[in-house]
């Protein structure tokens, strides 16, 4: 980690990311950690990186790109500066898979759940 100033902390949301991390290469983590570092420390992030998801209320993608392969993360905030990491794939199609839209969706409603009990 820099030491620059973060405007935003990331953080993964039980086990759920952390699955799909695992599987990818080196090269692969390597690019996601420097994608997920940046949104942290830029104040104003460049919508290539981290997408608001239109359909969904609260629901951004971040964007990460290796060589030709390109990879979806989703997240929300919780209070303006905490990203909750929910889960990800690889893209592989034009529009994201209404699927993983939806397990994105339940992690946040069960993450919102906990944390209002």
């Amino acid at each position: 980690m820099s030491s620059e100033q973060k405007y935003r902390t990331a953080i993964f949301y039980k086990d759920y990311f952390e699955k799909f991390f695992t599987k990818q290469s080196e090269k692969v983590k390597a690019k996601i950690i420097w994608t997920i570092e940046l949104i942290e420390e830029v104040e104003r992030v460049p919508e290539n990186y981290l997408k608001h998801i239109e359909s969904t209320k609260g629901l951004y993608e971040i964007r990460v790109k290796s060589s030709k392969d390109i990879f979806r993360i989703f997240c929300f905030f919780d209070h303006g500066k905490l990203i909750i990491i929910t889960n990800g794939f690889q893209k592989k199609t034009q529009k994201s898979p209404k699927k993983e839209i939806v397990k994105a969706l339940k992690i946040m409603e069960e993450y919102k759940n906990e944390i209002n009990e």
